[in-house]
C-alpha cells in the first residue's frame, strides 16, 4: 500500500533532530493534535520502543500505541501495536540524510487507515496534512531549543 512521503531541510546536525523525535513528552507542546503522550516502554538504550497516543485532531479523536525501531541517528520506523477505535493501521518512518555538517534532511512517510470508508484521495490528502504539519513542527521545534 503506498504511503504518503515528504520532507524538509533543518539547519541542524542529524543527532538533535533525532534527539527531538525520540523526546515524545514534549510532543504535546509542538505536535500539532497531540494531547498526550506516554513512553510505555523503552529499550537498553533509553529510547521508546512502544508509546501511547491521545490524539485529537479533528475529525480523528483516538488513542493508540506505536512500536519504534531505531536506527541510531539516521532513521526511526513504527507501526501501530495493539487496537484503535478509528485507527486500524499507522506505520511510518523518518529517514535523515545529512546535508551539510549543521543541515539535515527529513524525509517523512506515513500510511494510515482509518475504520471509516474514505476515498483514497482524501485519505491521502489527509495524510499529506498530517506529514506536512509534522515535519514544519519538527523544524520550528528543533530549530528554536537546545538539545
Amino acid at each position: 500500500m503506498a504511503r504518503t512521503e515528504s520532507d524538509i531541510v533543518i539547519a541542524a546536525p542529524a543527532s538533535t533532530v533525532m534527539a527531538v523525535i525520540a523526546d515524545f513528552e514534549s510532543y504535546p507542546s509542538w505536535a500539532t493534535g497531540m494531547q498526550e503522550v506516554t513512553v510505555l516502554k523503552a529499550g537498553d538504550d533509553g529510547r521508546a520502543e512502544e508509546v501511547r497516543f491521545l490524539l485529537a485532531a479533528p475529525p480523528i479523536r483516538d488513542e493508540f500505541t506505536l512500536g519504534y525501531r531505531w536506527e541510531g541517528d539516521d532513521a526511526v520506523s513504527w507501526s501501530m501495536v495493539g487496537d484503535a477505535s478509528m485507527l486500524t493501521a499507522m506505520d511510518g518512518a523518518y529517514r535523515l540524510d545529512r546535508v551539510a555538517a549543521d543541515t539535515t534532511r527529513v524525509t517523512y512517510q506515513l500510511r494510515v487507515d482509518v475504520s471509516v470508508p474514505l476515498l483514497g484521495m482524501l485519505k491521502r490528502k489527509a495524510e499529506k496534512v498530517i506529514v506536512d504539519t509534522a515535519l514544519k513542527g519538527l523544524k520550528k521545534r528543533v530549530e528554536s531549543v537546545d538539545v
